[in-house]
C-alpha cells in the first residue's frame, strides 16, 4: 500500500504541473488519465476496507469524465486533480482501517488455539475413561467432539480469510468460533484460558 501511496503523490505532482499549460483540453485529458490510474490503484487496495469511500471516489471520477466529454475542460481538469488527492486520502483511511482490524483480529484470535487445545485435552481424557463423571453424559461428550471438529474447521476458515485480506470476514468467523468454543468448554466443565476470556 505504501508503494501505491507514493505513486499517487507522484500523480498529484504531475497533475499540478498541467495547470501551467495554456491549452485546457490537453492538460484535462492527461489529468484524467492520472485520476483514472489513481482511482483504479486505490480501488484495488481499499475496496474491501472502505467500500463506501471507494464508491464515492468512482462516482466523482464518473462526474469528472462526463465534464470532459462535454468539453468542460477547466472543470474537468480541476476535478481530476482533486481526485488524485482524494484517492490518496482514501488509501490512508484504508490503511488506518486495516491497522484497526488487524489489531482486533490479533486480540480475538490469540486465545482460540489455547481453547481448542483445552477442549481437545478434555475430550481425549474423557474418551479414555471406562465410566464418565456424573456431570458429563455420553451425549454431552459426543456433542463436544462434534463441536470441536466444527471449531477447528471454522478456525482454519477464519485464518484463511485473514490471510487473503478479508479481515472483517475473518473477525466475524473467529467471533463465532469463540462462542462455540466457550459453549463446548462449559459443557465439559472446563475454564477458558486467560487470553481467551477477554
Amino acid at each position: 500500500m505504501k508503494r501505491i501511496f507514493v505513486s499517487i503523490v507522484a500523480m498529484l505532482f504531475i497533475s499540478v504541473l498541467f495547470m501551467a499549460c495554456a491549452d485546457e483540453k490537453g492538460p484535462a485529458e492527461l489529468a484524467m488519465k492520472a485520476a483514472e490510474q489513481a482511482v483504479a490503484a486505490t480501488k484495488a487496495e481499499a475496496e474491501k476496507l472502505v467500500p463506501d469511500q471507494v464508491a464515492a471516489l468512482e462516482s466523482a471520477l464518473a462526474s469528472a469524465k462526463d465534464k470532459l466529454a462535454k468539453g468542460e475542460f477547466k472543470e474537468a481538469l480541476s476535478e481530476a486533480q482533486g481526485l488524485v488527492g482524494k484517492a490518496k486520502d482514501v488509501l490512508a483511511a484504508a490503511q488506518a482501517k486495516k491497522d484497526e482490524l488487524t489489531q482486533k483480529w490479533t486480540e480475538l484470535s490469540q486465545g482460540l488455539p489455547q481453547m481448542v487445545e483445552a477442549i481437545q485435552g478434555k475430550v481425549d481424557d474423557l474418551s479414555k475413561l471406562k465410566k464418565l463423571p456424573k456431570a458429563i453424559t455420553a451425549e454431552k461428550l459426543a456433542e463436544a467432539k462434534s463441536g470441536l471438529e466444527a471449531v477447528k474447521a471454522d478456525l482454519a476458515k477464519a485464518q484463511e480469510s485473514f490471510t487473503s485480506g478479508n479481515i472483517e470476514e475473518a473477525i466475524a468467523v473467529a467471533t463465532a468460533v469463540k462462542e462455540k468454543a466457550v459453549k463446548a468448554m462449559e459443557s465439559l466443565g472446563i475454564t477458558a484460558p486467560e487470553p481467551a476470556k477477554s
